[in-house]
């Protein structure tokens, strides 16, 4: 007597589904920013970026052009997050803009202090005169990309009367040179840890703070 067949549904329902292309597209990002960070991007391989992401060649470039493309990916995608703070609403009252203020400066500091970060930093001042093109992505799709996120939220802020009437873009480089001070230069030496989750709230809190003391409505 033959032994029974197993149903085809069963094997078919035992098979994995196929990852989407924005978890392909995540991981591809995530490995490119680990190899990046460990190799230089000269010495940073697609292939090895290809097998860390679990994902064939063919679909990374079919993800991203280029190693170029990858990395200023990975730099706008880190960027953005820093920003989601910023995204949540216009402020109504002064209240709710110095929260939003301490809210983008904490996801900023968070965002920088990684370690993956800084090393991507270290990167491009190494390579900056053989490779301006790390330099040019970190100041086009990170610096300036929040800046002008910030100075928006100025914009907003002083259409409805809670702030002053100076350049916001003036007062966004102010924000952020309050919210630093040296800290990222002693991070980029590695003199200095980064700072703490208490620490982090607390520098916000002072630079959205001094922001709305030194311009007033």
């Amino acid at each position: 007597m033959k032994p029974a067949r197993r149903p085809i549904k069963n094997a078919r329902a035992r098979r994995k589904p196929a990852p989407s292309p924005s978890s392909a597209r995540e991981r591809v990002l995530e490995a490119a920013y680990a190899t990046f960070t460990e190799h230089g991007y000269e010495g940073a391989s697609t292939l090895e970026i290809a097998s860390r992401a679990n994902v064939s060649k063919r679909e990374l470039y079919a993800l991203f052009r280029s190693k170029e493309g990858m990395l200023t990916a990975c730099i706008a995608e880190r960027a953005q997050r820093m920003r989601l703070p910023l995204t949540i609403g216009s402020p109504a009252d002064k209240v709710a803009l110095a929260a939003t203020l301490a809210g983008f400066g904490v996801a900023t500091l968070r965002g920088v202090s990684d370690p993956k970060v800084l090393a991507l930093h270290r990167l491009a001042i190494a390579e900056a005169r053989r490779l301006p093109g790390i330099a040019a992505a970190l100041d086009t799709h990170a610096r300036k990309a929040n800046r002008a996120a910030l100075a928006a939220l100025f914009t907003e802020a002083q259409t409805r009367g809670l702030i002053g009437a100076t350049p916001p873009a003036a007062i966004a480089i102010e924000f952020l040179a309050l919210l630093w001070g040296d800290l990222l230069m002693q991070m980029l030496l590695a003199i200095a840890a980064p700072p703490n989750d208490a620490e982090m709230a607390a520098r916000a809190r002072n630079a959205a703070d001094q922001i709305l003391l030194l311009h007033p409505a």
